[in-house]
């Protein structure tokens, strides 16, 4: 049927029908996409509970995207030779922020392309809530130029104004990343919680007078050097304040280690812990405090976490700089060498200091670079390291680029990428990968403010390799009632059908058989 220009079919979760709109498959080279466009564009479906039965919303490479059912909770259940997930309510970890991804200048440019029609659509896919987007909350945005600008510029490109006197946004900022914030902002219902990151000073406040290559600050922490760019922090928040955007967060420095590599090819620049650990307290830190912005979260590292746990150690502790420092922020490019561990024995180390995962993508590798579209293994990549991260006490997971072109760009450096949504503005249409529905599968149904919870794996040991879970418990309005809501997401990431028992003692057991290659969101009410 037909319904206000949308084909919609009834989904049924529970014993409620949900009105969806259907992805507008498009098979590709490597898997599939959905297709979007001014006038259709899927939806994710809502989970209304019912008591005594679990929402499932699954995913797969054979399966689609965003498929609901639901299932009876049953008193007892056989478990012989299955995968068997036990919920622990009562033993809680950390508290979830959320999700979101970058507004880069890349981002931005792919998204103005589009006709205001499709623009809407496309960040309503990311920032609506569930029941038409997926519910991002997380919002990064690049202080001045990166690698995916169309070239390389500051805020303050006059030679020794050290006062920053000329400071002032640029059209990047006011024309196209400053618009689709108040926009995304507007589509989900309330501010994001955005957070800014620097890839490089000015270049005449740097050593080698350049925004790339390697090099650090000029001087030492203290002198005007480092006094002028903790400036530039505090001036960039009071700019975009003008917009009525206020930032939740901030990062020392993207990718510090870049600035440390001979001939680095994009904007970046050099800290050492050392380094970050007495700009912090010498001066960024007080002038953020002395300009009013002593509320914003100040996060270290912003690199990969190899750099754990020692880089958190040499700044946090110095309680001099961890007094004005809240987390860690850590990327995922090296996290298939890194071991998990090291960021769980962070937060044994500090456990005031949230970790947040700030950065990540796929197609970065030089043997597969750039754009694979419709790939799904991508999409299992984003799906588990996501659960890895969370399982580690990780609050939060920040994509990449929102949006880039069918190439991978545009990126002055010729460092193309992968994102989860893809456009094709000749044709006033964008695609939703894989990767958009693996995230969505945590975003749209784990709501900030929800505490994960224990959840253990027993299963055959072939099996045990090939799955993946984590558990969050949410107060939640249902029926009238505020109840507990336990959310379980599930990968599989066999290229065989899984048998899945979930067994909750306040709700009962389900059993479900996982399709090759897909995950699962199962949501339900303990009482």
């Amino acid at each position: 049927m037909t319904i206000g220009g949308f084909l919609a079919y009834a989904l049924v979760i529970g014993t409620i029908p949900i009105l969806a709109v259907p992805c507008a498959h498009l098979d590709t080279a490597n898997g599939f996409v959905c297709v979007c466009n001014a006038t259709y564009c899927d939806t994710v479906p809502s989970v209304n509970l019912v008591p005594g039965s679990a929402a499932l919303v699954e995913s797969g490479e054979k399966l689609g995207v965003m498929q609901p059912s639901s299932i009876a909770f049953n008193h007892s259940i056989s478990t012989d030779g299955k995968a068997v997930i036990t919920i622990n309510a009562s033993t809680h970890y950390q508290t979830l922020l959320g999700f979101g991804g970058a507004f880069t200048d890349a981002a931005a440019l792919n998204i103005q392309a589009l006709s205001p029609a499709t623009q809407e659509k496309l960040l309503s896919s990311y920032y609506s809530p569930s029941g038409s987007g997926i519910g991002y909350t997380i919002g990064r945005v690049p202080m001045a130029s990166c690698d995916f600008s169309t070239h390389e510029y500051s805020y303050d490109d006059y030679v020794g104004d050290f006062a920053l006197t000329n400071f002032s946004l640029t059209t990047e900022d006011i024309h196209m990343k400053i618009p689709l914030i108040q926009l995304a902002n507007k589509l989900a219902g309330h501010p994001m919680n955005l957070f800014g990151s620097p890839w490089s000073a000015p270049g005449w406040l740097k050593t080698n007078g350049k925004m790339i290559g390697k090099a650090s600050l000029k001087g030492s922490a203290g002198d005007k050097y480092h006094k002028t760019w903790a400036l530039y922090f505090v001036k960039f928040l009071e700019e975009y304040a003008k917009h009525n955007l206020t930032f939740w967060g901030l990062t020392v420095q993207n990718e510090p280690s870049d600035g440390n590599i001979p001939f680095f090819f994009f904007q970046c620049m050099y800290f050492s812990a050392a380094m970050e650990r007495d700009f912090i307290k010498m001066d960024l830190g007080p002038a953020l405090e002395s300009h009013g912005f002593q509320d914003v979260k100040l996060m270290i590292l912003d690199d990969q976490r190899t750099h754990l746990p020692s880089f958190a150690q040499t700044v946090l502790s110095d309680p001099e700089a961890a007094k004005y420092v809240s987390g860690v922020a850590v990327h995922w490019y090296l996290d298939a060498v890194a071991s998990p561990n090291d960021l769980t024995e962070t937060h044994n180390s500090f456990p005031k200091h949230f970790i947040l995962a700030t950065e990540a993508c796929e197609g970065s590798v030089p043997t597969e670079r750039g754009v694979r579209m419709g790939s799904w293994s991508r999409a299992e990549s984003y799906a588990n390291d996501i659960i890895t991260d969370l399982n580690h006490w990780v609050v939060g997971w920040t994509d990449w680029n929102l949006a880039l072109n069918t190439t991978g760009g545009p990126n002055w450096a010729d460092n193309l990428v992968d994102s989860p949504i893809i456009v094709e503005a000749s044709k006033d249409e964008f695609y939703k990968q894989p990767m958009y529905y693996a995230l969505g599968h945590f975003s749209a149904f784990i709501k900030p403010g929800s505490v994960r919870v224990q959840s253990t794996l027993s299963s055959p040991p072939l099996t045990i390799l090939h799955l993946e879970t984590v558990s969050f418990l949410t107060s939640m309005e249902v029926s009238g009632a505020v109840v507990d809501v336990i959310t379980t997401v599930i990968l599989n990431k066999h290229n065989v059908a899984q048998t899945v028992v979930l067994h909750d003692p306040a709700a009962g057991y389900i059993e479900h058989e996982m399709q090759a290659n897909s995950i699962v969101t199962v949501q339900y009410s303990r009482s």
